[in-house]
């Protein structure tokens, strides 16, 4: 009685108020403060002002990361809801944020939801958001009445009630149902409509965030208290919101969204009336039911532990897609047959080689509906094609975004193995960035917006993919253009794929290409996202200077490799001498030198001091974030003449890595997000 007071309390005080909606959809978490125009501060809004580009680089329109370090380090999260326009989500998460920083001038924690034109969900906090089951508290509960003056139901409340509770119990359970399939495309949310009277509706939409586990039903009670708590404060009222930090719930007699412009609505279902005769279908449904449900988690349970123990192997050992069905299975519909890859590529004529790779030849092919495709054949000679046949298969075929690579199938008939991507128009990076001739095409627009589109990609696949994907041989060769000079990363052969709880392995395999390989991977067969990072930081330097990183400067006491060459430039005050001169008198300087200082910290010797992908993103689109100095870079001898040569070729071991990429291959855990 207490709880429902306090909720009618609320109710009554919004009504007389006449709260504005958009100040209540903004809800400050009293767990701390800061102060203003402090550290905390300047990151809090570094981040939420980056959260509308960022949640539109995601297929799902859905964005979780942070910036800074502890004890200033701010983590945030934004997501749309399907269907959305990317101007509507980009503005709805515009200007959720703006209010953010408005309405919790100093609060620590705070989200909002919005609910026009279309639904979005923005939320930062200083702690990660780990314990979904816990923020059942605080909410915010709102009803019609606070905006519109729409009053109470004017309809028969019995029938009401009944086709109300119908409608937001199926919405319940459909709604956390689909959160429990991280692969679901409809991030998490149930939009449904039932019909009141042959002339009204009643519309509802209920949406969780997809942190929340099918494990705990975190979205499941988070909107079931929902419903509860709106029903306890304004059940006879029209319309309504109620939200939690991990759950949004709202319903009105009219569309709010247009999330309903593809909604039919359907006569409501039965209506659940007490009686004996629904108490004898019940008895008969309802162990129907319980042992359907059985069944479907035992089955469900048994493929998924049959597809963990296959891809759970020993770190080295080669997948085999008999035992491994389900790395291939997921493929199937993309199966090509090699008499249309041959009449495609002309039975795989001299004419249409584009290049030559470390696995086998790639031709131009066109397919019989006018698709240009680049077709990947490996090797029949080659004992790793199987391997990397199989790993690039599995890998790539599970990537979407704009700036990888896309397979569009593969063939696999007897010693044949192929793979079928889209076609690329412009080759690769290293065919434009070390031809003397060609380097005046890439001016330094074109050569920012490229590092800007691979860290974007890298991105993704540290983070932001269902898996954790270390790519290992990121390389100028391995980077495709588009028509208009867009990045594409490709080359996905070595890559090694991993869980959300891990980071980085060890190999007594050195795979790789010299020079774009760290220092503890060469040395020790230490390998995480961070060797991404070091190839990424010699990447970006070679964009920079147009040099290849086999580039050797020799002075009078030392010899230095491309890297080590731009850290002595830095420590002298003078980094622009290593800009390419074909854009040195037309290039931004500051961002050139802010390119250097983001370069040299990816290839410092310790892997602990690279920033992340997503720092280094904060790091090229935000100018007014600090950049830490950097440390001395990996294969660094000062005035060792020798040595320094020593530490260049260290690279090329003649067991372990020869100057061409190596073929070995190793999977590991596969573990979707």
């Amino acid at each position: 009685m207490e709880q429902r007071n306090s909720y009618s309390i609320l109710c009554f005080i919004l009504i007389s108020f006449g709260v504005a909606l958009v100040s209540a959809q903004q809800q400050c978490m009293n767990t701390g403060t800061f102060r203003l125009n402090s550290l905390y501060d300047a990151n809090r809004r570094l981040i939420l002002s980056s959260l509308p580009s960022s949640v539109m680089a995601q297929d799902r329109f859905f964005f979780q990361g942070s910036t800074g370090q502890e004890p200033n380090r701010v983590y945030a999260r934004a997501m749309c809801i399907p269907g959305s326009t990317s101007d509507d989500c980009s503005d709805c998460i515009k200007t959720a944020s703006n209010g953010l920083i408005q309405s919790c001038p100093n609060q620590t924690r705070a989200f909002a939801w919005r609910g026009e034109p279309t639904l979005c969900h923005v939320r930062y906090s200083n702690t990660s958001f780990s314990d979904v089951s816990s923020e059942l508290n605080p909410n915010n509960v709102f009803n019609n009445n606070v905006f519109n003056n729409t009053g109470d139901i004017n309809t028969n409340l019995t029938e009401f009630a009944a086709k109300w509770e119908n409608l937001t119990a199926h919405l319940i359970v459909a709604a956390s149902t689909e959160n429990s399939t991280p692969s679901s495309s409809s991030n998490y949310y149930k939009a449904d409509a039932v019909a009141l009277t042959p002339f009204q509706n009643i519309y509802a939409l209920m949406q969780c965030t997809p942190d929340s586990s099918s494990l705990t039903h975190d979205c499941e009670n988070c909107l079931k208290q929902n419903v509860a708590d709106y029903q306890s404060c304004c059940r006879q009222t029209q319309g309504g919101v109620i939200m939690r930090a991990s759950c949004f719930f709202r319903w009105d007699l009219k569309p709010f969204s247009k999330a309903f412009g593809n909604i039919t609505v359907a006569s409501p279902p039965p209506l659940l009336q007490p009686g004996k005769r629904f108490n004898g279908i019940v008895a008969i449904l309802v162990p129907i039911v319980v042992v359907a449900f059985i069944i479907i988690i035992i089955l469900v349970l048994t493929a998924r532990r049959s597809a963990v123990l296959c891809w759970r192997r020993k770190p080295y050992e080669e997948l085999d897609f008999d035992q491994c069905e389900s790395g291939i299975s997921t493929v199937d519909s993309l199966q090509f047959e090699l008499k249309t890859l041959e009449a495609a590529t002309d039975k795989f004529a001299m004419s249409n080689k584009l290049g030559q790779g470390g696995f086998g030849e790639v031709f131009k092919g066109m397919l019989p509906n006018g698709t240009e495709v680049a077709v990947k054949r490996l090797s029949k000679a080659s004992e790793q094609g199987a391997p990397e046949f199989k790993n690039e298969v599995v890998v790539v075929a599970k990537l979407h975004h704009r700036n990888l690579v896309r397979l569009l199938g593969f063939c696999l008939e007897g010693k044949e193995k192929i793979l079928v991507f889209e076609f690329v128009h412009n080759k690769s990076l290293d065919y434009f960035l070390f031809d003397p001739k060609k380097q005046g095409q890439l001016d330094w627009t074109k050569r920012y917006n490229i590092i800007g589109g691979i860290t974007r990609g890298v991105l993704y696949l540290h983070q932001d993919s269902q898996l954790t994907i270390i790519h290992r041989d990121l390389k100028a060769s391995n980077i495709l253009l588009d028509v208009d000079m867009n990045p594409k990363i490709a080359d996905f052969g070595m890559a090694r794929i991993f869980g959300m709880d891990q980071s980085g392995a060890n190999t007594k395999r050195i795979v790789g290409t010299r020079g774009y390989m760290p220092p503890e991977y060469v040395m020790h067969g230490r390998f995480s996202t961070k060797s991404d990072v070091y190839s990424f930081g010699v990447l970006v330097l070679e964009i920079i200077s147009g040099r290849n990183n086999r580039f050797v400067h020799q002075s009078d006491t030392t010899i230095e490799n491309l890297v080590t060459h731009a850290w002595r430039l830095w420590r002298n005050g003078s980094p622009l001498e290593l800009v390419d001169p074909t854009i040195s008198e037309k290039c931004q300087t500051k961002e050139v030198t802010r390119c250097i200082h983001i370069a040299l910290l990816c290839v410092q010797h310790d892997p602990t001091d690279r920033p992340k992908l997503s720092t280094i993103n904060m790091m090229l689109t935000h100018n007014s974030l600090h950049l830490p100095d950097p440390r001395q870079p990996g294969f660094f001898y000062p005035n060792r003449r020798n040595q320094e040569l020593d530490g260049l070729e260290s690279s090329q071991s003649t067991n372990r890595v020869s100057s061409q990429t190596i073929n070995d291959v190793t999977v590991t855990d596969l573990d979707p997000r």
